[in-house]
C-alpha cells in the first residue's frame, strides 16, 4: 500500500465494509443461485480479457445481473471477476478490493432502484416498453454511484475538488454505460424468454464488437496522450526552471472551462492547449532560457517567437484542434500590444484567452530562479487589475470565482525541481526592475516585462 494516503486507504476499507452490508439479508433459496454463478463467471472472464487486451469494464453483464436479480444477489456478480481481475500497478490487492466494492455498490444500487420501479416484473413479461424507465434510472443510478465513489476516492488522493471530479466522471461516463445498459436490458428480456440464456447470452457479440471499436479509440487517445507526454518532458528537459508549469497551467485552463460552462470536449482542448502553450521553446536556444542576465532587444525577439515555433511542430498534430490557436496566440493581449501578431480584444481566440490567464497565475504562483512565489490572493488581485488591458475579465473572473470556491491544488506528475534563488546582487531582472522603456514599466504578470520571465512562462 506504498504511495497511497492512510485517507484513500480508509476510504476503501469502508467502501469494502459498505459492500459487505450490501449482501445482507444473504440471498436465500429462492435466489438463482445458477444464474448468480454463470453472470459472475462471464463477467469473470471478460473482466480478464477487458484489462489485458482492452479498456475498462464490460458492464452489461453488471446491468443484467441488476435487472434480473435481488439487490444482494446482484451485488455478488462482481466480486469474482473484480478480485481476480489484472492489475498493473501496486498495491495489486488494495485496488482490487477497490474495485470490487465499488462496482458491488453500484449494482446495488441500480438493483434496487430497478426493482422499486417496478422493472423486474416488466422484465419477467418481456414488456420491453414498460421495462426501459425502469432500466434507464438503474442506468443513471448505476454511473452516478461509479461518479461519486471514483470522485471520492480522487478527491482524496489526488486532492481534487469532489464536485469538479464527480461532475466530470459522470458526464464521461454517462453515454457508454447507456448503450451499456440497452444491452444489458436485452439479456434481461432474452434470459427470461422461452429463448433462454442462450440467446441472451448472443446479445453480448454485437456488445463485444463495438467494444473492441472503444479499445481502438482508447488505444488512440492514449497515444495521443504520449505524443503529449513526450513534448512536455522534452519543454522541461531543456527549461528546468519551469518544471511543472505547463501542467499546472493545464489545469487551471480546464478550471475556467468548467467554470465558464464549456462542454467536456472543449475543456480537454483546454488542457491540451494549456500542457503544451510553451512548446516553442524547443526552438528557442538553450542559452537565452537560461541566461543569467538581462536579455538584449535581439534575444528577445528571438524568444518571442516561441509562440509560432510552437504552432508550427504542433501543426501536424490533427487532434488538437483550437489548442494550436492558444499556442499561437497566448501571449497576445486584450488592448492589442501582445505578440506575435498584436491582437485585440475579440480577434484572440477564446482558447488563447484562457491560456494567458491559467499561465499567469502559475508564473506568479510558482518559485522561479528570479521570483519568488507570491500567495494566490495577491496573484488573483494582479490578474483583476491587469483584467481589461492584458487578460480578457470574464477569464480572470472564472479563474477567481473557482480558485476561491475550490483552492488551488495542482497535481503535478513531472518532478519539480526548484533552484536556489539568485542572491540580491544578482537579482537585477525581476519582473518589477528590468524596464525596457517607459510604455513598459509596469509591474504586472502580463507585460513580460522581464525578458527571461516571458521566456520561462
Amino acid at each position: 500500500m506504498e504511495g497511497i494516503p492512510a485517507r484513500a486507504r480508509g476510504y476503501v476499507a469502508c467502501a469494502a465494509l459498505g459492500a459487505l452490508l450490501c449482501l445482507l439479508p444473504l440471498p436465500g433459496g429462492r435466489t438463482p443461485w445458477w444464474a448468480v454463478a454463470l453472470l459472475a463467471a462471464l463477467y469473470a472472464g471478460g473482466e480478464q480479457i477487458a484489462r489485458r487486451r482492452f479498456a475498462g469494464t464490460f458492464h452489461p453483464l453488471l446491468l443484467a445481473g441488476a435487472f434480473l436479480l435481488a439487490p444482494p444477489a446482484a451485488a455478488l456478480v462482481p466480486l469474482l471477476g473484480a478480485l481476480f481481475s489484472h492489475v498493473e500497478q501496486p498495491p495489486a490487492l488494495l485496488r482490487r478490493i477497490w474495485r470490487a466494492a465499488q462496482s458491488a455498490l453500484a449494482v446495488w444500487a441500480a438493483s434496487r432502484v430497478h426493482g422499486a420501479l417496478g422493472g423486474r416484473e416488466a422484465v419477467a413479461g418481456s414488456d420491453v416498453p414498460f421495462a426501459l424507465a425502469p432500466a434507464g434510472a438503474a442506468v443513471l443510478v448505476f454511473c452516478a454511484a461509479l461518479a461519486l465513489l471514483d470522485g471520492g476516492m480522487l478527491a482524496l488522493a489526488e486532492g481534487l475538488p469532489l464536485r469538479q471530479s464527480c461532475r466530470g466522471l459522470f458526464l464521461r461516463s454517462l453515454a457508454p454505460l447507456a448503450v451499456h445498459g440497452l444491452a444489458g436490458l436485452m439479456t434481461a428480456v432474452l434470459w427470461r424468454s422461452p429463448y433462454g440464456p442462450v440467446a441472451a447470452l448472443l446479445v453480448l457479440f454485437p456488445m463485444g464488437v463495438s467494444w473492441w471499436v472503444f479499445a481502438q479509440y482508447h488505444r488512440e487517445r492514449a497515444a495521443h496522450q504520449a505524443t503529449i507526454r513526450a513534448l512536455v518532458q522534452a519543454v522541461d528537459i531543456k527549461d528546468g526552471y519551469t518544471r511543472g508549469h505547463s501542467e499546472r497551467v493545464g489545469q487551471a485552463s480546464m478550471m475556467i472551462g468548467r467554470e465558464l460552462g464549456m462542454d467536456e470536449a472543449r475543456i480537454e482542448m483546454l488542457r491540451f492547449a494549456g500542457i503544451l502553450h510553451d512548446v516553442g521553446k524547443l526552438g528557442v536556444p538553450t542559452r537565452l532560457l537560461r541566461k543569467n542576465g538581462p536579455l538584449t532587444p535581439e534575444e528577445r525577439r528571438v524568444i518571442e517567437l516561441h509562440p509560432e515555433y510552437g504552432h508550427e511542430i504542433t501543426r501536424g498534430i490533427s487532434f488538437l484542434g483550437e489548442a494550436r490557436s492558444a499556442i499561437l496566440h497566448h501571449h497576445e493581449r486584450i488592448d492589442g500590444t501582445g505578440y506575435p501578431y498584436g491582437l485585440a480584444g475579440a480577434q484572440i481566440p477564446e482558447p488563447a484567452r484562457v491560456v494567458a490567464v491559467a499561465d499567469a497565475f502559475d508564473a506568479m504562483t510558482s518559485t522561479r530562479s528570479y521570483s519568488r512565489a507570491r500567495p494566490v490572493e495577491t496573484a488573483l488581485e494582479e490578474l483583476r487589475r491587469c483584467a481589461g488591458a492584458h487578460f480578457d475579465p470574464r477569464m480572470v473572473t472564472a479563474l477567481t470565482r473557482v480558485v476561491e470556491r475550490d483552492g488551488w491544488r495542482p497535481v503535478v506528475t513531472a518532478e519539480e525541481t526548484r533552484p536556489p534563488l539568485p542572491s540580491p546582487a544578482q537579482s537585477t531582472d525581476t519582473p518589477a526592475q528590468a524596464v525596457d522603456t517607459p510604455a513598459q514599466a509596469v509591474d504586472t504578470p502580463a507585460q513580460a516585462v522581464d525578458d527571461r520571465s516571458e521566456a520561462r512562462r
